[in-house]
């Protein structure tokens, strides 16, 4: 995926870049003389799986369109160890300095996610299950967090609420019932999208199917429960997709995998990765 290709991502930086800069950067402005090369290093202060570097890059070129590409051999979803530098970048010390916390903001972030991710990915290997991720993401940066997840190895669900049908607890209440909703649905969104619902027992599994849903998500199921209504499910419907969802976690991850189910919903990806630790350290040239 090449995220420069979007616009939106570009004017996004922008705006991150004049959030951070507002009148200009008074401390490099002041100390820092106009005109002098440096060449920043990035530098893995603990393992991790690197994203992010066209986003650093886009960051500098914002401020210099000049400004080379990054020097590295390494790509995004490349494991890299502590005390590893994986990049440099040359250019005026004053750009390197006033876009070196932004870069390192995205890159940080970005990499977080991929390294949650790769270990999701990990823990389910030799399964025919899926991990994939949620809309549980940072506002404004869902797009940088989703292609995150995939360097990392896992899947994406939907972008967004226009992506695809997906009728959880409180549209079924509003709408009178499994049924209803499904059959609501049928009727009013084209036939290029998926229907999928979430359920929390049996009755609304077998519900669900009957009325034709294509996934059917099970809802804050233990192991043990999600693999008797996989069983049961696939006894009605061997083709409906089953999803796991709700509260999961490292440990028990590979247990809903072997359950059976073809896909694992895990909203951590996006919402708990923390960022991890880079540095650029400058020197002049």
């Amino acid at each position: 995926m090449n995220l420069l290709e979007n616009s939106d991502i570009l004017a996004d930086i922008g705006e991150y870049l004049a959030e951070d800069i507002g009148r200009g950067d008074i401390t490099t402005q002041s100390t820092v003389p106009k005109g002098v090369r440096g060449i920043g290093s990035f530098l893995a202060k603990e393992d991790l799986v690197v994203c992010g570097i066209q986003i650093a890059e886009a960051v500098f070129a914002q401020l210099d369109p000049e400004s080379p590409a990054i020097d590295t051999s390494i790509a995004d979803g490349d494991e890299v160890k502590a005390g590893a530098v994986f990049g440099t970048l040359s250019g005026y010390a004053d750009i390197l300095l006033t876009g070196e916390r932004l870069a390192l903001n995205l890159m940080q972030r970005m990499s977080g996610i991929a390294t949650l991710s790769r270990l999701y990915s990990k823990a389910v290997e030799g399964t025919n299950a899926k991990i994939v991720d949620t809309r549980k993401t940072t506002p404004g940066l869902r797009m940088l967090e989703k292609y995150a997840v995939t360097v990392g190895g896992c899947k994406n669900h939907r972008f967004g609420l226009d992506d695809g049908v997906l009728i959880k607890d409180n549209h079924i209440a509003l709408s009178g019932g499994v049924k209803e909703a499904i059959t609501a649905a049928k009727e009013k969104v084209g036939h290029l999208h998926k229907i999928e619902i979430e359920v929390m027992n049996w009755g609304q599994l077998r519900e669900a199917i009957s009325a034709g849903a294509d996934i059917v998500m099970l809802d804050n199921q233990t192991p043990e429960e999600t693999a008797k209504l996989v069983d049961m499910a696939r006894g009605l419907n061997p083709s409906v997709l089953l999803e796991a969802s709700g509260g999961m976690n490292l440990d028990t991850v590979r247990d809903y995998a072997e359950a059976g189910v073809d896909l694992i919903s895990v909203g951590r990806l996006t919402h708990s990765a923390r960022a991890m630790d880079i540095s650029f350290k400058i020197k002049t040239v």
